[in-house]
């Protein structure tokens, strides 16, 4: 017996399908796809998640200090001449950042394995570079859905049948987060 389902593509295409969907999933929190596809995201997704609640306190606050352009009203970063060159100037600022633990980061890599990068762009400036925001997943994985599913053992996704698609009868699924 087969340890999961060929879904009639060859490896490289039923990789790439199982990993957009299992983007989609967890970028969206549900999606609409086939039983048999269902069942197999399902599994790829359960794991994912409980890698994100396992390691979901596993890191520590470090201070430190970066440059950052000084802005003027507009946006646009201020120049000042040094030496007959026209350069950036910079304040420094103190942050506080997640530093991963080994085990997060080696959690964190392959998550980052399996998600594809997901870009948001807004509505209103469709097809245009700016304001695009690069998503991280892993973050929301760790901080949101750990959290999360922090009390629960498993399950941590539910397969509604919503009705055969018309085109050729198969199955239609809602596969959504609980």
């Amino acid at each position: 017996m087969a340890k999961y389902r060929k879904l009639g593509k060859t490896s490289s295409q039923r990789k790439a399908l199982l990993r957009n969907q299992v983007t989609g999933l967890i970028h969206h929190g549900k999606i609409v796809t086939t039983e048999a596809r269902a069942k197999e995201v399902r599994k790829i997704v359960e794991g994912l998640i409980a890698m994100a609640v396992k390691e979901k306190d596993n890191y520590e606050t470090v201070k430190v200090t970066a440059k950052v352009p000084v802005k003027d009203k507009d946006g646009k970063r201020v120049k000042e001449v040094v030496d007959g060159k026209r350069v950036t100037k910079f304040d420094s600022v103190e942050k506080e950042i997640k530093k991963d633990l080994p085990s997060r980061l080696h959690a964190r890599r392959q998550i980052l394995r399996v998600l594809y990068p997901v870009v948001d762009v807004p509505t209103e400036a469709a097809g245009r570079k700016r304001n695009t925001k690069e998503v991280d997943l892993v973050a929301k994985l760790f901080d949101e859905y750990g959290p999360r599913y922090a009390d629960r053992k498993g399950g941590y996704t539910r397969i509604v049948k919503i009705g055969p698609r018309k085109g050729d009868a198969a199955m239609q699924v809602i596969l959504e987060l609980v």
